[in-house]
């Protein structure tokens, strides 16, 4: 199934469904009301929601309209929690190489996560605001995937069962303060602004075989102001999500709607090209000896999305955006 949220004044949006492939909607809301109210009682509402997709795909619904991606919101405007890890250590190890800094204690077996802002996500195609191009402003492409509840200290198991959709993410950054954050032990405030989703969020068995060993096998081709940044595939994550669930549950309890993100998606290959600036960044350093490539300036946009390795384009539709001065 297909989900995408529009607005209709609440903080949670209005449900709709949408077709297999993205240009027809109904609206679902006569079943739940929202995206969080889905996942919160799913085991009682997928039924009614998988009869209705059915009858979207085969036009059997009077009610149906076009989809317009460019009127939804984040699919989860809110969220119960943002947890968001680095889970491909090739990210990271770029990093410590590039800054000869001391390696991170169980980087390779315990994954590294922080908990972020969950409650105002940004949908596909709005423009960002940002504080000041002297932040660092910089763009993360992530894949993620929304829970239902997780007891505390799941098994692997459990955290596989859990998992309801799947999205894609634009986690925006401003570099200046991390280094300042992260040293002080206690992690991100003021270097993660609001994140961004593509329009649709979509059940594991939409991707088919992509979906695979708990990774999207699908590749994330970015554009910066409309040329080639970069197409990282998913399938080099080193921690699963059931195991990134896992690790979030370990001493806690989550709700149904928490959102776990994969990091920036990266790879080995330098052919690959990079989802965020500071990856391509450390690269310069490490490669050419210095850094060429500046953060992003007001004006600049940043185009997101997911393609299968046949060329195909991925279920959950496009994030296309431009940051401006706030």
């Amino acid at each position: 199934m297909k989900f995408a949220t529009l607005p209709n004044g609440t903080l949670d949006g209005r449900l709709i469904i949408v077709s297999k492939d993205l240009t027809q909607a109904a609206d679902a809301s006569s079943i739940t009301p929202n995206l969080l109210s889905a996942v919160q009682n799913w085991q009682s509402k997928w039924i009614d929601l998988q009869a209705m997709y059915d009858l979207l795909n085969e036009g059997k619904l009077e009610a149906a309209f076009d989809f317009d991606p460019s009127a939804c919101l984040a699919p989860l405007p809110r969220s119960p929690q943002w947890l968001d890890a680095s889970a491909f250590l090739n990210h990271g190890k770029l990093m410590e190489e590039a800054f000869n800094t001391d390696p991170i204690a169980d980087f390779d077996t315990i994954p590294v996560m922080y908990q972020g802002a969950s409650d105002d996500f940004q949908g596909p195609t709005v423009d960002i605001p940002m504080p000041s191009e002297a932040d660092g402003i910089d763009f993360e492409g992530e894949f993620g995937v929304i829970t239902g509840p997780v007891p505390m200290a799941a098994t692997l198991d459990e955290a596989a069962q859990a998992i309801c959709l799947l999205v894609q993410i634009n986690d925006w950054s401003l570099r200046s303060f991390g280094p300042r954050e992260m040293a002080t032990g206690f992690g991100f405030i003021q270097a993660k602004p609001s994140s961004s989703f593509a329009p649709v969020a979509v059940t594991p068995d939409e991707l088919g075989d992509a979906w695979k060993n708990g990774r999207f096998n699908l590749h994330l081709n970015v554009t910066w102001n409309g040329e080639r940044f970069g197409e990282p595939h998913g399938s080099e994550m080193n921690f699963s999500f059931p195991e990134l669930i896992a690790h979030a549950a370990r001493t806690r309890k989550l709700n149904a709607g928490c959102i776990i993100g994969s990091g920036t998606v990266s790879n080995k290959s330098r052919d690959a090209g990079s989802a965020c600036i500071a990856e391509r960044r450390v690269i310069e350093k490490i490669d050419l000896g210095e850094i060429k490539t500046q953060y992003m300036r007001f004006g600049d946009s940043v185009r997101m999305q997911a393609k299968f390795d046949d060329g195909r384009d991925g279920p959950f539709g496009v994030i296309e955006q431009k940051v401006i001065s706030n």
